[in-house]
This record gives C-alpha cells, structure tokens and sequence, in this order.
C-alpha cells in the first residue's frame, strides 16, 4: 500500500473554524497510508478565512493544495473539480467537518485492494441527525431508488474511487447536473460498502438549508429518471375517471327527475383539473429546466485562485469546453 499514490479530494464552505485542525488530521492518517500523497481542498467561494487558512498550511506542508472558486458553485461542482485536478492511483472523497473519520480511509484502501473500483462509506447510524432530517433522508432515498433505480440508503460523499472510475465519472460523463452519490453507483464496476458512525462536527455548523437539500434531491430524481413524467399520464386517466363519475351522476340524476347538482360540482371540478395541471406542468418544468441547463453549457465552475496546484485556473477553459 506504500507505493500507492492516494489523492484526497476535501470539499470546503466557510470552514475557517476547523479546516487546519481538520487537513492536518486527515493527513496524518494519508502519511500512515502511503508515502506519496496530494489532499486537494476546494474552497467553493468561502465568505472567511477559509482560504487564507489553508494557505498557509500549504506552505507547511506541500503535500496539501488548495482552489478556490470565484463564488459558491455548490457542493457537486466541488466534487467534480476535485475529482478533475487529482491524479492519484486512488482517489477519497471526503467532507471538511471530520463527520466523515479519517481513520475510516486505511479500511477503504483495503477493500480497493481486493478488488473494489468503489468503495461506499455508508452511515451506520444517523444519531447526529434530528427526526426531520431522518425522514427527509428516508424519503428521498425511497423515491430514488424505486423511481431511478439507485441504492443510496445512508449513502454519503466519502467514498473511494479507483482512477478507472474518476476518469469515468471526467472524462466520460458530461452531464452538469450532477448527484455525485447517485453517479458513483450508477458507473457499476465491482463496488463494495464499509459502514461508520457518523461523528459530531470538528467545529461550526452545517451548511445544508432545506432548500438546498430539496434541489439536491429533484436533481437526483430528475437526473436518474423520467418516472415522474408518467405522474402526468397518470393524473390524465385520474382526470377522465373523474369525468366520467360526474358525467354518470349527472344523467342519473336526470333521468330520475332530481335537481342535476351544479355549482358545487362545478366548483370542484375546476379545482381538480386546475391542481392536475399545475403539477403536470410544474413535472414538465422541471426537466425542461434540467434540458435548459444543459444545453447553455456554462461551466460548472471558475476557479479563482489556487495554491500548489499548477494550471488550476487553466482547468476553466476545459470546463468551457465540455
């Protein structure tokens, strides 16, 4: 395992409070691991001294390398830069707040030894997690995987990637709305799953709002399937079964010389067909935009500033050509 060259890619927001403390731990642990090692931070627009912070660890160690981006691009265009500018045999993928364990990385090291192109750290438990936040995960994992077909139950961003999967995941997959997780199992290759307990923040607090986690979770849907757009087919039969109840009542009704009912009926027929539509359309919007993004081809991120990474910034002229 020594003569391995390990590549650790560490996502980073607003972490001045902990991201020494954090890289320095993380290292250690690579220098147990291997004799040749590069940890990657992306800062991904930070509005502290996050930057300015892991500057100056690089300068104290130059196995460390830091970029940052010129404002928040988002958690997945982090990954994908980090994923991009390493070039180790191996790469690990893990969050700045220490909830991922550094300890965990000689453990997947071992599983790629045996064979393993990917090795998903998966949560054992979500004791860290309030009731809310279980759910949310529980439902969303649930939609994913009967409607994309993709298993990330307690899944994270810590995994480790064989360098046949990262040059999968660059060069081979263009896609700009990414769900990393979702795409780390969606490559297949031989894959395997390492369990951890899910340890407090080193410091600060999370960075996820509800809305964020929600776009996250219509990318991911929208990205692995067009499941919802048989929602629209659906609410089209739902509609003509309702039609027919009421057409059937009506001519019941008259046949039988009783008062045909008429606002009340009216009224709730327009508010069925109305509500129909709006989802139908807010379906239909929502892969329209997806289609929109894509076709823009912006890049999913621009580099701003880097330390210890040569031609980082030359990476945002690849970017603009994808």
């Amino acid at each position: 395992m020594k003569d391995i060259f390990l590549s650790i890619v560490i996502p980073a927001y607003n972490e001045e409070q902990g991201i020494q403390h954090a890289v320095t731990e993380v290292a250690e642990i690579a220098r147990q691991c291997t004799h040749r090692h590069e940890i990657i931070v992306i800062d991904d627009g930070s509005k502290d001294q996050t930057y300015e912070n892991m500057c100056s660890l690089c300068l104290a160690d130059n196995s460390v390398k830091v970029v940052k981006f010129s404002r928040n691009f988002g958690k997945e265009a982090t990954l994908l830069a980090g994923l991009e500018l390493a070039t180790g045999d191996v790469v690990v993928t893990m969050d700045a707040d220490l909830q991922h364990p550094p300890s965990l990385i000689p453990v997947l090291l071992q599983e790629w030894e045996k064979g393993y192109k990917v090795v998903h750290a998966v949560k054992s438990d979500r004791l860290t997690d309030s009731f809310a936040t279980r759910l949310r995960a529980q439902v969303f994992n649930g939609l994913l995987k009967r409607l994309g077909g993709i298993e990330a139950a307690n899944a994270s961003d810590f995994k480790l990637l064989d360098r046949v999967a990262v040059d999968v995941l660059v060069q081979a997959l263009s896609e700009r709305g990414r769900f990393y997780r979702g795409l780390a199992d969606w490559i297949g290759f031989k894959q395997a799953w390492v369990p951890f307990s899910v340890a407090n923040r080193n410091a600060g607090v999370g960075k996820w709002s509800a809305f964020s986690l929600i776009g996250l979770a219509v990318t991911a849907i929208v990205s692995f399937t067009s499941a919802p757009l048989r929602i629209v087919t659906i609410l089209g039969f739902c509609t003509l079964l309702f039609a027919f109840v009421v057409a059937v009542e009506t001519l019941w009704s008259w046949f039988m010389g009783q008062s045909v009912s008429g606002f009340a009926t009216i009224i709730i027929t327009v508010l069925i067909l109305g509500s129909f539509n709006m989802i139908s359309l807010g379906i239909m919007g929502e892969y329209i935009a997806k289609i929109y993004g894509e076709i823009k081809a912006r890049p999913m991120y621009i580099v701003e500033s880097s330390h210890g990474i040569e031609g980082a910034e030359s990476n945002n002229k690849r970017q603009e050509r994808l």
